[in-house]
C-alpha cells in the first residue's frame, strides 16, 4: 500500500511539473509574440508618436552583427563548400555521375547550408550577446529606468536590434553563398578537368532567382527568431550574474533549436 501511494505521488508530481512547463512555455511564447507585435508597431508608428526609431543604434547593431561576423562566416562557409564538393564527387563517382556535382553543391549551398550555417553562427554570436546585454540591464534595473523616463524599452532596445538583424543576416547569407560556391569551385574544377570560369558559368546557369529567394526568405525568418529569442531570455533573467550566464546559454540553445526546426518546416512547406 505504501509503495502504491508513493507511486501515485510520484506520478502526480511528474504531471504537476509537466503542467508548469507547458504553462511556462505558452507564457513565454505569448510574450515573444507580443514583443514582436510591439516592435512592428514602433517601427511603423513611431514617427506618429514622436518616438522614432533612431538610425544610429541600428547602424551600431548592424556593424556588430554583420561586419563583426564576416571572418567566421567566411571561414566556415568556405570550409563547408569544400566539404560538400569533396563528398559530392565521392558519392556521385560511385554512379559515374560526378559531372553533376555542381548542381548538387549549388542547390545545397544556396537553398540550405548558407542560410542555416549563417543563422546558427549569428545566433551563437550576436543572439547570445543580445541576451547578455539585456539581462545585465535588467539586473541593474536600467530597463525599469527607461520605463520611468517614459521611454519604451522595446522601441529603444529591441527594434534597432531587430532591424539590424533583418538587414544583415540576409547580407551575410549572400556572402556565404558566394564564398561557399567559390571554395567548392576550387576543388570541383580541377577534379573535373575544367576551369573556374566554366564552373562559374555553370553555377550561374543552374541557380535561379527562386533558389536565391528561398535561402534569403529563410534567413529573414531566422533573423526574427534570433532577436526575439535573445530578448525574451534576456528579459527573463533573475538571480544576478549567474542568472545572466544561465539565460545566455539558454538563448543560444533555444535560438539554434528554433532555427533548425523552422528550417525543416519551411523546406517541407515550400517543396510540397
Amino acid at each position: 500500500m505504501t509503495t502504491g501511494g508513493g507511486g501515485d505521488k510520484g506520478l502526480a508530481g511528474l504531471l504537476d511539473r509537466l503542467g508548469h512547463w507547458v504553462v511556462a512555455g505558452f507564457n513565454e511564447f505569448g510574450f515573444a509574440a507580443a514583443l514582436f507585435g510591439e516592435s512592428v508597431f514602433w517601427l511603423v508608428m513611431g514617427r506618429r508618436r514622436r518616438q522614432t526609431v533612431r538610425l544610429a543604434p541600428i547602424v551600431a547593431q548592424a556593424m556588430e552583427i554583420g561586419i563583426g561576423a564576416l571572418p567566421i562566416v567566411t571561414v566556415l562557409s568556405g570550409t563547408i563548400g569544400i566539404m560538400l564538393a569533396i563528398q559530392g564527387i565521392y558519392s556521385l563517382r560511385l554512379f559515374g555521375a560526378e559531372s553533376r556535382v555542381t548542381l548538387g553543391v549549388a542547390m545545397s549551398t544556396v537553398r540550405e547550408f548558407a542560410p542555416l550555417i549563417t543563422g546558427i553562427l549569428v545566433a551563437g554570436r550576436s543572439g547570445s550577446a543580445l541576451a547578455a546585454r539585456l539581462g545585465t540591464m535588467r539586473i541593474n534595473q536600467e530597463i525599469d529606468s527607461l520605463t520611468v523616463m517614459g521611454i519604451s524599452p522595446v522601441r529603444f532596445l529591441v527594434v534597432p536590434a531587430l532591424v539590424a538583424m533583418l538587414v544583415m543576416l540576409p547580407c551575410l547569407t549572400l556572402w556565404a553563398d558566394v564564398v561557399g560556391l567559390f571554395a567548392a569551385g576550387l576543388y570541383i574544377a580541377p577534379q573535373l578537368g575544367s576551369t573556374l570560369g566554366a564552373y562559374a558559368t555553370e553555377v550561374v546557369d543552374l541557380v535561379k532567382l527562386n533558389d536565391m529567394l528561398h535561402g534569403l526568405a529563410k534567413s529573414g525568418i531566422f533573423a526574427v527568431l534570433i532577436t526575439i529569442v535573445g530578448v525574451v531570455n534576456g528579459a527573463s533573467v533573475t538571480g544576478g550574474a549567474e542568472g545572466v550566464g544561465r539565460m545566455t546559454t539558454r538563448s543560444v540553445v533555444h535560438a539554434i533549436s528554433a532555427i533548425v526546426i523552422t528550417d525543416m518546416v519551411f523546406v517541407f512547406m515550400v517543396t510540397r
